[in-house]
C-alpha cells in the first residue's frame, strides 16, 4: 500500500456506544464469474454471503474486507468485489492478501469510491488495519514501515481500545500446510502488541476457517471465507464442508468483543473434496 494516504475514518456507534462490524475475506473472485474454485463459482457464493448479510446493514458501522479479494488479479473482478459489498449501504474498509495485485487493486477499488483509510476512530475504539504482503509468496510479512505505523497509531491514542486487521493469520492454527504460510514475523507483531494493554483483538483473514483463542490478554480471530473452506488440523491441503461465511463483531464500549461466524444454507454450494491445492 504505497503511497497510501492514511487519514483517519470515522466509525459510528449505536445508542449504547457500541460498534458492530462485518468481517468479509477471502473472496477470490475471477473476471469470468463462471469460473469455479475446486467446484465453488466464487462470485455466486459471495452473492450469497452478501445477501445474507444484508440483514445487518441497519446496524453495522462498516465491514472490513481482510484480503484475497480477487484470485485472477483482474480490474473486472475488484469491479465486481465492490459493486457487491456497496450494496451492503455501510463503509468498506480492506486490506490486501496474498492473492491480490495491489497494482490493479488499489486503483480499481478508488474508482468504485471505497475508502481508502488504514485507522478507522470512534470514541472508545480505534481500528488499524496493516498491510502483510510479500509479493510473489503465500506467507505474510510486516515491513518495518507496518510495524512503525501500528506503534505510531497505538501511541495516538492510548486512551481507546484497539483492533488491529492483518490478512495472515498471526498464531498458527494447527494446520501444518497452513501454518507454512503465516506472518513470518509474527513474533514481532505480538511483542508490540504486548506494549499496549489497550489491543483487544488482532482480526485475519486467509486461512479460510473459524479460530478464536486468547494469548496475553489479545484474541487471535480468523473468519471463514466466502466460497471455499479449509479443514481444521489438517497436515496437507484438506477442504472442509461447511458452508461460505462471514464473521459479525460488537466492540463494546466497556472494551469487550462478542463475535459470532454467519453461514449461508450448507448445501447451497457443493465443493470438490477431492482437490489437492489450488
Amino acid at each position: 500500500m504505497n503511497g497510501v494516504n492514511q487519514k483517519a475514518a470515522t466509525l459510528e456507534t449505536d445508542l449504547q456506544g457500541n460498534i458492530k462490524l462485518l468481517q468479509i475475506t477471502d473472496t477470490h473472485l475471477f473476471a469470468d464469474p463462471t469460473v469455479d474454485l475446486l467446484g465453488i463459482k466464487t462470485v455466486d457464493s459471495y452473492d450469497a454471503v452478501i445477501k445474507h448479510a444484508k440483514k445487518y446493514t441497519e446496524q453495522c458501522s462498516a465491514v472490513l474486507c481482510t484480503g484475497d479479494l480477487s484470485q485472477d488479479h483482474s480490474a473486472q473482478s475488484y469491479s465486481d468485489f465492490s459493486e457487491r459489498i456497496k450494496s451492503l449501504k455501510m463503509p468498506c474498509y480492506w486490506l490486501p492478501g496474498n492473492h491480490d495485485m495491489q497494482e490493479t487493486m488499489l486503483p480499481s477499488l478508488l474508482e468504485e469510491g471505497l475508502s481508502q483509510a488504514k485507522q478507522l476512530i470512534s470514541d472508545d475504539w480505534q481500528i488499524i488495519l496493516l498491510d502483510s504482503q510479500v509479493a510473489g509468496v503465500p506467507y505474510g510479512y510486516l515491513s518495518d514501515s507496518q510495524l512503525s505505523f501500528l506503534e505510531e497509531k497505538l501511541l495516538q491514542y492510548p486512551d481507546k481500545y484497539a483492533l488491529v486487521s492483518v490478512h495472515h493469520h498471526v498464531l498458527p492454527v494447527g494446520s501444518a500446510w497452513l501454518d507454512e504460510h503465516i506472518l513470518k514475523n509474527n513474533k514481532q507483531l505480538i511483542d508490540l502488541i504486548n506494549k499496549f494493554d489497550n489491543v483487544k483483538a488482532v482480526l485475519s483473514g486467509h486461512v479460510h476457517q473459524a479460530f478464536d483463542v486468547e494469548k496475553q490478554g489479545t484474541r487471535y480471530i480468523t473468519s471463514p471465507s466466502t466460497c471455499v473452506q479449509f479443514k481444521p488440523n489438517s497436515d496437507d491441503f484438506a477442504v472442509d464442508d461447511k458452508a461460505p461465511g462471514y464473521r459479525y463483531l460488537v466492540l463494546h464500549k466497556s472494551g469487550t468483543i462478542t463475535t459470532k461466524v454467519e453461514r449461508i444454507e450448507a448445501d447451497e454450494f457443493v465443493i470438490d473434496k477431492n482437490a489437492i491445492g489450488y
